[in-house]
């Protein structure tokens, strides 16, 4: 490969590709781990704050709705704004927006109001979605044959500040007990400084660009601007099946995911449970999610993508078993809520590089904002109707529902699989087979 210059990028060759891989590793890692940290701490009690602000359970699951929801909204602006000018951008501006909305849910809280409390949870869903797109810049400068354990790898890197988030949520809502502020809000404030931190961290130290870098190193016919654009993005994956499929997987293990860990403080709660104890739970949960995601991106590249995605399914599907059958085992739900993470982690690292293989290089920025905006929208309509069957028939029926998403997943996975063995994929809309990765030429 020979060097290339594509401003505003420097000059990047065969042999400095490398070391800059790991330099675009090693400071995605760190915006995770601080990204990660703001997010669990403020998720851990979103429910119990609604419901308090509100009044009633029926409304707690809107928190971590118009969470979701505002991940959603905010995941289309970053991929135009990444695009056009580059991933850093895009990250900042997700990072800054959270900021932003974790104070409007500290003064909503401290004033009672339950819609300014909804628009808080939406803006601080900017962070969540800083956070998951920082798995696709993982991708940009990957091998392919390496490409999901790429994205696996700053997925667990989610693990140190997710997992310290919800136990570190009880002592963060004693600090602010002096300044008026109710203690399921004080998360929230912490979280601020903790994305903001995020935000310094990507701007001053992700440089060069890792996708304006993939960008230059492309082929001249795959730099236009009309190919990168979100329409462009859209029809890539309207071509192929395995981009499809993709945005299958994800979305229905983020909305399975979503709508049963929303839930589940409130019925600890109602079964007893106190602050410490619901944090501890969320925590394992949050370690299934991230932890074993290297062993995810491992098993995808190895045995391939459709593989561990039928591997979400069954995970996901025996976590909704566990925990709803739970009662008033707290150990049981515990355990449930954390195979439901190993469930989301092969999902997410499956269908990301399931995707990112499938699409061409220009349009793979737009394409991605597109999966995140389709996981995060039904989520959050699932998050929505999770707080209304709670109410009105119970955490079981919940974790039932959910289970009926994965039978399409399912069937879907067996189709494209028994088609992958019939035809052999040809060309940027159908990737490589399904069953292994594919090689760098």
């Amino acid at each position: 490969m020979t060097a290339v210059e594509r401003s505003p990028v420097a000059p990047v060759t065969a042999a400095g590709l490398p070391a800059l891989r790991r330099r675009t590793t090693a400071v995605l890692v760190v915006g995770q781990i601080l990204g990660g940290l703001g997010v669990s701490t403020g998720l851990a009690l979103g429910t119990v704050l609604a419901q308090r602000v509100s009044g009633t359970e029926a409304l707690a699951g809107l928190a971590p709705t118009a969470t979701v929801a505002g991940t959603a909204v905010l995941s289309m602006p970053m991929a135009a704004l990444m695009s056009a000018r580059g991933r850093r951008p895009g990250l900042v501006l997700g990072y800054l927006v959270g900021a932003l909305g974790a104070v409007v849910v500290v003064v909503a809280a401290r004033m009672g109001n339950f819609p300014l409390l909804l628009g808080g949870m939406a803006a601080f869903g900017g962070a969540s979605s800083a956070n998951l797109q920082a798995r696709f810049a993982a991708a940009d400068l990957a091998e392919p044959q390496r490409r999901a354990r790429a994205i696996s790898l700053v997925v667990w890197a989610t693990t140190v500040g997710a997992v310290l988030g919800p136990n570190i949520a009880a002592p963060a809502g004693r600090s602010v007990s002096g300044l008026g502020i109710p203690e399921a809000a004080g998360p929230f404030l912490w979280a601020a400084g903790t994305f903001l931190i995020s935000g310094v961290v990507v701007a001053v130290l992700l440089r060069p660009d890792p996708l304006l870098t993939a960008r230059a190193l492309a082929p001249e016919d795959e730099r236009s601007a009309e190919a990168r654009s979100l329409r462009a993005g859209l029809a890539a994956v309207a071509a192929s099946p395995h981009a499809r499929l993709a945005l299958v997987t994800v979305a229905v293990s983020h909305t399975a995911m979503v709508s049963v860990m929303s839930m589940t403080p409130v019925d600890l709660a109602r079964h007893g449970a106190g602050i410490d104890l619901i944090g501890l739970v969320i925590s394992g949960h949050i370690a299934g999610m991230y932890a074993f995601s290297p062993l995810m991106g491992r098993l995808a590249d190895r045995v391939g993508r459709l593989s561990v995605t039928g591997l979400a399914a069954g995970l996901l599907a025996c976590g909704m078993f566990l925990a709803g059958t739970a009662g008033d085992s707290h150990g049981q739900t515990a355990a449930g809520l954390f195979v439901l993470g190993l469930g989301w982690s092969a999902g997410l690292v499956s269908g990301s590089a399931l995707l990112t293989d499938a699409v061409p290089q220009a349009a793979r920025a737009a394409a991605q904002g597109l999966s995140d905006l389709t996981m995060n929208t039904s989520a959050g309509l699932g998050g929505a109707v999770a707080g209304l069957v709670v109410a009105k028939a119970g955490y079981a029926w919940l974790n039932a529902a959910a289970a009926c998403l994965l039978l399409p997943l399912a069937a879907l996975v067996l189709f494209t699989g028994a088609r992958a063995r019939r035809v052999r994929p040809t060309g940027h809309g159908e990737a490589a087979p399904a069953h292994r990765c594919p090689r760098q030429s």
